[in-house]
């Protein structure tokens, strides 16, 4: 049985609730990091990468700590409805990734070197795991979606660093002299890349798309996986995010209510990877 675990967006906080939610599921007896595939986007390719390369305890631990290396910056709803205006004009994907490219270029609320140090501080600068792990970015310059692995010829640190580019927030980032944004401007969790998977389970802090064609749940049926099950952040762990995902301040709630979640899913999320206790 293939199995793939797909980590979804969501900022600062959402970092934080997808550890939370693995550490408890790990100390309810379903521990996902036997994933044969795991895709990360944005938030989700930090928690992707510090799953692939160890203890997932030692990461939920680290986001108790005061976020001292993090950068305050507002994803507010004005933010999302810019995006949201972005992607849903009338174009192909192409074009609209391309016109989230032209939005992006000269904002951000950071420079380019202090984002790469803000991920150094996340993951540290790790050669690739050798078990799948797909990282995913957008070319704006080609308006293309990009998967980033181990056989990109592109350094993890750099990978994780565009995927988690919020256009209008945070700098494009430009590798090998393309320019790449956030992957979850194509879908926020990217759960059509499970591939040949036979089950999977998703952990996606923010589940709705900017486009109704990469809904998640259209992605998973076109997928054609066998089994599969969401854990999206409940009402008490949208309390403890707050508003503004990319609010250093909310980091430690939210771990502690991704634990608390992680805890309540564990019978749901085991049934379906086939591992309970």
């Amino acid at each position: 049985m293939v199995r793939a675990l797909v980590l979804g967006g969501g900022g600062i906080t959402g970092v934080a609730w997808e550890l939370g939610v693995l550490e408890g599921l790990r100390r309810a007896g379903v521990d996902l990091s036997d994933a044969d595939t795991v895709i990360g986007t944005s938030a989700g390719s930090v928690v992707g990468t510090r799953l692939r390369l160890g203890p997932v305890t030692n990461a939920y631990d680290e986001q108790l700590q005061p976020a001292t290396h993090e950068i305050a910056a507002d994803l507010d709803e004005v933010t999302m409805i810019k995006l949201a205006l972005l992607m849903s004009r009338p174009a192909d994907e192409p074009t609209r990734f391309k016109r989230i490219g032209v939005a992006a270029r000269g904002t951000g609320t950071s420079d380019a070197p202090a984002r790469v140090e803000v991920i150094r501080s996340r993951i540290g600068d790790p050669d690739w795991p050798e078990r799948d792990l797909l990282i995913t970015a957008v070319d704006v310059d080609h308006g293309r979606f990009e998967v980033f692995d181990r056989t990109s010829g592109v350094s993890l640190l750099d990978a994780v660093t565009a995927s988690c580019a919020v256009p209008l927030v945070w700098p494009p980032v430009t590798i090998g002299g393309t320019t790449y944004v956030d992957g979850g401007m194509r879908s926020p969790a990217n759960a059509d890349l499970v591939g040949a998977a036979d089950v999977a389970v998703v952990i996606a802090p923010m589940p709705d798309s900017l486009t109704p064609e990469h809904h998640l749940d259209l992605q998973l049926a076109r997928a054609g996986v066998r089994a599969h099950t969401t854990v999206s952040p409940d009402q008490p762990a949208r309390d403890a995010m707050g508003p503004n995902s990319l609010d250093p301040a909310r980091r430690r709630a939210s771990a502690e209510a991704g634990l608390r979640q992680g805890l309540l899913a564990a019978d749901q999320v085991g049934a379906v990877w086939g591992q309970r206790g």
